[in-house]
């Protein structure tokens, strides 16, 4: 890991000296936590589900459902990133901004 780097849970990296923060609307925030909150609830079902010993199938199928619902969230998020945070970036001069969103948009591809 690179000196001034500081590896977050999940695979985030944190940069030293570096505090980010995004400035989301109230209503983008409270998109996003409904939608999340429902993630959490299906989470939770499939939970059951596993617990159930509920077809395997049917379980894989809610675990789409899940998928597709975070990919949802990750391109409001990548949209309202995009359209804010880096266009920002790019005035004040910081070019390094295409990069880290380029390494972003690989993760969310994979």
């Amino acid at each position: 890991m690179e000196p001034g780097i500081e590896q977050l849970g999940g695979g985030v990296e944190a940069h030293e000296g570096c505090e980010r923060t995004s400035h989301h609307s109230d209503k983008m925030k409270s998109n996003l936590t409904t939608r999340l909150n429902r993630i959490e609830g299906q989470i939770r079902g499939i939970k059951g589900m596993v617990e159930k010993d509920v077809y395997c199938d049917d379980i894989l199928n809610q675990i789409a459902a899940v998928q597709s619902a975070l990919n949802g969230v990750g391109r409001l998020l990548l949209e309202g990133h995009m359209k804010s945070c880096v266009i920002e970036r790019i005035q004040e001069g910081d070019h390094d901004v295409i990069d880290e969103l380029l390494k972003t948009m690989n993760k969310l591809m994979k």
